[in-house]
């Protein structure tokens, strides 16, 4: 078997599963890399693959949904990657080698874009309130202020005598 049937079978293996979404304009890329990253394996010369320049590069982030519709529900918040739901994208942003700095940055989002859906946010923010997390501290301040400090005087217990 010769690397362009290997690429195209592995292209096509590749498409069919269905957690990846990829538009038929990004196909022939993808086949172009795959053969590449076969042959350069093979030990051949790899072809070279045409140099991104900024302009593809942008191209190649076009987001999946506009930026207001990612942000349209409560509940969840749509990637801009593959355009699925998700109520926190810090896992998934990380699946795909991303932090939420170079994911603002990809798709032009300000810094204040958020991560996490809100109503999400605010069942958190619940379940830690109801559990008591971070109420220690603040407990432990008012609780030092209220009650006056033991006097350092005690009076001796008498001793019981054994007759």
């Amino acid at each position: 078997m010769n690397a362009v049937e290997l690429a195209t079978e592995l292209t096509v293996a590749w498409l069919g599963n269905q957690n990846n979404r990829v538009n038929a304009e990004e196909v022939p890329a993808f086949l172009r890399t795959m053969h590449a990253t076969i042959t350069e394996l093979a030990g051949g010369n790899a072809p070279e693959v045409a140099a991104a320049d900024p302009a593809t590069s942008e191209a190649e982030f076009t987001p999946a949904v506009s930026v207001r519709k990612s942000l349209g529900s409560k509940d969840h918040i749509i990637s801009l990657i593959d355009g699925k739901p998700y109520k926190t994208l810090r896992r998934h942003l990380s699946s795909h080698g991303l932090t939420p700095e170079e994911y603002r940055e990809r798709y032009n989002l300000r810094p204040d874009y958020p991560m996490v859906a809100p109503n999400y946010s605010e069942a958190r923010r619940q379940m830690a309130h109801k559990i008591g997390l971070g109420a220690k501290g603040r407990a432990a301040k008012s609780d030092a202020a209220a009650t006056p400090a033991p006097s350092p005087a005690r009076k001796p217990r008498a001793k019981a005598s054994a007759s």
